[in-house]
C-alpha cells in the first residue's frame, strides 16, 4: 500500500522544467496557474515569424490548452480558472446536507447553550459574515508586455483577464452542528515560528463556534497510526500561552502511514474537522485524505494552513514564519559582518534555509544592507573563473576589505557532491554549500597568496525554533481562525492564505502542484542585487 511520504513526494515531483535561458518564455509560462490541468509539460511555445508565440499541445492533453487564435479563449480561459478555483464543499458528497444558522457572533457573547443550531439569540442581525459570493482578485497588475519586469503574462499580449478566488471568513450558515464536531489538529514536517499561534487560535475560535471535543494529533501523520502516541485534549485553557514560546505543542514528524490509514484512524476516533499545518508535502497528504474521505463518503471537513518559513508556497503572499525568519537572520548576518568587518581581510558567510526558493536569503540580504554577494537556487553562478564569486571576493577584499556572502541552503547544488539520500518526506538530502563555499575561499585565498579569515555560520535551527515575531503573530491568528471559518462552512480540500492583503481560500490542488520560486527577472530581485552590487557570476 502506497505510504503518505511516497503520495507525498509524487505530488511534489511534478513541477515543470522551463528552459532558463528563454527568459520571455518563462515569464509567458511562469503564470501557470493560466492552463488547465497543470500540465505544463505538454506546453511548447514557438516564436513565429510575426514575434508572437503560438502555445500547442500533446495530443493527449490538446483539450486543457488554449489556443489564442480563438477569438472566445479569453472567456474560456475565466471559465476554465472558475472551475478549477472553486473550492471543494460538503454538499459535493452530500447534496442533502443540511445547513443551520451559524453560532458564531460577535454581537451577542453570551454562553452557548446546548441548543447549538438555533445560533445566538440577538436583537438586531449581524452583518459580519462573508457572503459565499465574495471574491478577491488574484493579480493586481496589469503587465503591457512579457519583458516587464516580472510580468505574468497567459498570452503573447499580456492581455489582462480577471481572476478571482474566495474571500475567507465566517457565514452566516454552517453546516456543522458543534456538539456533533470532533475536531484535530495536526503539525507536520520542520518546525517553524507561528505554529503554536496558529493552534491557539484554532482551538479559541472552535471554542467560540461551540466545540467541545477538540484534540492534538502528536508528531504529525505518525500520530494517526502509533498506538503509543495517545491524542492530547485541548482547549482554551491548555492552549492560553503556547504562542509565546517557538516550537509545536503537538511536536512535528515528516512521513507516515498510508492515507487510507489515517482516514481509518479518523473515523475510529470519530475525527469530522481536521486542521493540517504543513508545507507542499503535508498539503498533498491533506488532499489526499480529502480524497480518500470523499470516496468512503465520509462527511470530513479537511482544512489546511500552509506553514513553510521558505515562503515557497504558491500564489500567496506570504506564508507565516517567514517574516520572523527574515528578522532573526538579522542577526547571524549581523554576526558575519561584525566578524568580517573586524578581521584583517574578513569573509563571513551566511546559510540560510530555501531549498528550491531564495526567498529569506534575498530579503535578509535586502534588509541587512550588510551582504555583498547574496546567492539562491533560482540563479546559477560560478565560484571559479573570471566572474566566478572567488574573484569578486578577491575584489571585495582589494577594495573594501571585508566581505558578507549570504547563501541560501538549495543554491549551487552543481557545486557539491550529491548525497542521493532522501528524507522521510522524499525530499533530497542537499549537500552543504555554505561549508563548500567556505572550504573554496579559504583554499583560493591560500593560493593566489592574499591573507583571509573566513568564518562560517549557520543559524537554521536557531531561526526555526524562535517565537514568531508580531507580524507573524498576527497572520497566524487570521489563519487559524479562517482555517475554523472554513470548515464550519462546509469547504474541504481547501488552504487559507494571504492574497494581496486579503485573506482567501484556495482549492489545495491548485498551491501544491510545484514550489514558489524566486523570479530572476523581479522587481525584489533586481532591488536586492543593486542593494549588494554584485555581478552576475557566470
Amino acid at each position: 500500500m502506497e505510504t503518505l511520504s511516497h503520495t507525498i513526494t509524487t505530488s511534489a515531483s511534478a513541477k515543470p522544467r522551463l528552459p532558463r535561458n528563454d527568459n520571455v518564455h518563462r515569464r509567458l509560462l511562469r503564470f501557470r496557474h493560466g492552463f488547465s490541468s497543470l500540465n505544463l509539460g505538454t506546453l511548447r511555445s514557438q516564436r513565429s515569424s510575426s514575434g508572437f508565440f503560438k502555445v500547442e499541445c500533446s495530443q493527449q492533453s490538446s483539450k486543457n490548452c488554449i489556443d489564442f487564435s480563438d477569438p472566445d479563449w479569453k472567456s474560456k480561459f475565466q471559465q476554465d480558472f472558475e472551475r478549477r478555483f472553486n473550492i471543494p464543499h460538503i454538499t459535493d458528497t452530500f447534496p442533502d446536507a443540511h445547513s443551520f444558522p451559524s453560532t458564531f457572533c460577535l454581537r451577542m457573547r453570551t454562553p452557548v447553550t446546548e441548543d447549538f443550531a438555533e445560533g445566538y439569540p440577538s436583537d438586531e442581525e449581524w452583518h459580519g459574515y462573508i457572503n459565499n459570493n465574495d471574491r478577491v482578485l488574484l493579480k493586481v497588475i496589469h503587465y503591457s508586455s512579457p519583458t516587464s519586469a516580472g510580468a505574468e503574462c497567459i498570452d503573447p499580449n499580456c492581455t489582462w483577464v480577471e481572476q478571482w478566488v474566495h474571500r475567507a471568513g465566517p457565514r452566516e450558515k454552517i453546516y456543522f452542528k458543534p456538539e456533533e464536531v470532533k475536531a484535530a489538529i495536526v503539525t507536520c514536517g520542520g518546525l517553524c515560528p507561528g505554529l503554536n499561534d496558529v493552534i491557539r487560535q484554532i482551538v479559541i475560535t472552535l471554542e467560540i463556534y461551540g466545540v467541545k471535543n477538540i484534540v492534538g494529533i502528536p508528531f504529525g501523520y505518525r500520530g494517526f497510526s502509533d498506538k503509543g502516541l495517545a491524542e492530547m485534549p485541548l482547549s482554551r485553557k491548555v492552549v492560553q500561552n503556547i504562542h509565546l514560546s517557538g516550537g509545536s505543542l503537538l511536536g512535528v514528524s515528516r512521513g507516515g502511514p498510508s492515507v487510507s490509514d489515517i482516514v481509518s484512524s479518523m473515523e475510529e476516533r470519530g475525527i469530522n474537522m481536521l486542521f493540517v499545518l504543513g508545507g507542499n508535502g503535508t498539503h498533498a497528504g491533506a488532499n489526499a485524505i480529502h480524497d480518500e474521505c470523499h470516496k468512503r463518503k465520509l462527511k470530513v471537513a479537511v482544512v489546511g494552513v500552509p506553514k513553510t518559513i521558505d515562503n515557497d508556497i504558491l500564489l500567496m503572499d506570504k506564508t507565516f514564519g517567514f517574516d520572523t525568519a527574515v528578522e532573526e537572520a538579522q542577526r547571524a548576518i549581523n554576526s558575519a559582518y561584525i566578524e568580517a568587518h573586524s578581521a584583517y581581510h574578513g569573509i563571513g558567510v551566511v546559510k540560510l534555509m530555501g531549498r528550491s526558493s531564495g526567498f529569506i536569503a534575498m530579503q535578509s540580504s535586502l534588509a541587512s544592507g550588510q551582504v555583498d554577494i547574496c546567492l539562491i537556487p533560482e540563479v546559477p553562478f560560478n565560484l571559479h573563473g573570471p566572474h566566478g564569486v572567488l574573484r569578486h571576493l578577491k575584489y571585495l577584499i582589494e577594495t573594501k576589505g571585508s566581505a558578507v556572502v549570504c547563501v541560501a541552503e538549495g543554491a549551487g547544488q552543481n557545486l557539491v557532491e550529491k548525497t542521493n539520500a532522501t528524507d522521510a518526506s522524499g525530499n533530497i538530502v542537499l549537500g552543504d554549500i555554505g561549508v563548500r563555499i567556505q572550504q573554496e575561499t579559504k583554499k583560493y585565498f591560500k593560493e593566489i597568496g592574499i591573507p583571509a579569515d573566513v568564518k562560517y555560520i549557520d543559524p537554521t535551527y536557531m531561526i526555526r525554533a524562535c517565537r514568531a515575531n508580531a507580524s507573524d503573530g498576527i497572520l497566524c491568528t487570521v489563519l487559524g481562525q479562517n482555517a475554523v471559518h472554513g470548515a464550519f462552512a462546509g469547504y474541504s480540500d481547501i488552504t487559507v492564505g494571504i492574497c494581496n492583503t486579503h485573506y482567501v481560500y484556495f482549492p489545495i490542488p491548485e498551491v501544491i502542484s510545484h514550489p514558489r520560486e524566486v523570479d530572476p527577472n523581479s522587481r525584489m530581485w533586481h532591488r536586492c542585487l543593486t542593494s549588494t552590487g554584485q555581478p552576475d557570476f557566470i
